[in-house]
């Protein structure tokens, strides 16, 4: 998938103090201390997978009897939790069991659904094929559903903004070296744009989602996020006489 284009990076670098006196062009700017400054752009761009995906179990059946279609059920609900402990390392919090009984003439009906949460694919794939293997026709399985947790989006979000306050600092260690000045602390770092994305498939259609393959619904799940910083460092040494630099750099 193409990503969107990113700002093109700017860098400017003083090596003379601000002019003395009020300039009203620069009132709507970020104050900045005396000195000597150079002043970066750093962008980034990171992704990551979904790290859940939610199936459900659909069982249901229909008897003359209401004993014979909760027995049914109930034996074929268990199987399921059971496998899902044992064969995905599931625990009872990470699955949720609702069941309906219901009588339409003399017929009893018995239907459950086990919403089961995993944190490891490759057991989640396991755990589903065992059970189509061992109960056939008799078990519907959904297609997982794969998301992120809150904690997984706000790590990542963390990850390219440092990312980016990395890439700003390099280009002004960079930018140092070609002058033969040494990088000083950084006097300001303000994030000035974040986007975020979920990934999307192309040449599929949209009416029949159930027929993405695992590896498709992952894709579409990714996110991305994208940051762009704005940095001001300190240039140190002491002026030995007023030169001035400017680079720019797209």
């Amino acid at each position: 998938m193409p990503l969107p284009p990113l700002s093109p990076a700017r860098v400017f670098a003083e090596l003379v103090p601000p002019p003395a006196g009020g300039d009203n062009s620069r009132e709507n700017e970020v104050p900045r201390p005396p000195g000597r400054e150079v002043h970066v752009s750093g962008t980034s761009e990171l992704s990551a997978r979904p790290d859940r995906a939610k199936v459900t179990v659909y069982l249901k059946s229909k008897k003359g009897e209401a004993g014979a279609a909760r027995s049914s059920v109930t034996r074929r609900l268990d199987y399921v939790a059971q496998s899902a402990r044992q064969r995905g390392g599931i625990s009872e919090n990470d699955m949720t069991v609702t069941k309906n009984f219901s009588r339409i003439d003399n017929v009893y009906k018995m239907e459950a659904e086990v919403c089961i949460t995993f944190s490891d694919f490759g057991k989640m794939q396991d755990v589903c094929n065992f059970l189509v293997e061992k109960l056939g026709s008799s078990v519907i399985i959904s297609p997982p559903h794969f998301y992120h947790t809150v904690e997984a989006v706000d790590a990542l979000r963390r990850q390219v903004c440092l990312a980016a306050v990395g890439s700003a600092r390099q280009k002004a260690q960079e930018v140092c070296q070609l002058l033969g000045q040494p990088l000083g602390k950084p006097l300001l770092i303000r994030e000035e744009e974040v986007k975020e994305w979920e990934g999307h498939l192309e040449n599929h259609s949209a009416d029949a989602p159930d027929s993405l393959g695992l590896q498709q619904r992952l894709q579409s799940a990714t996110i991305y996020v994208s940051s762009r910083v704005y940095a001001v460092f300190e240039i140190k040494g002491e002026r030995k006489r007023k030169q001035a630099a400017h680079i720019n750099v797209n």
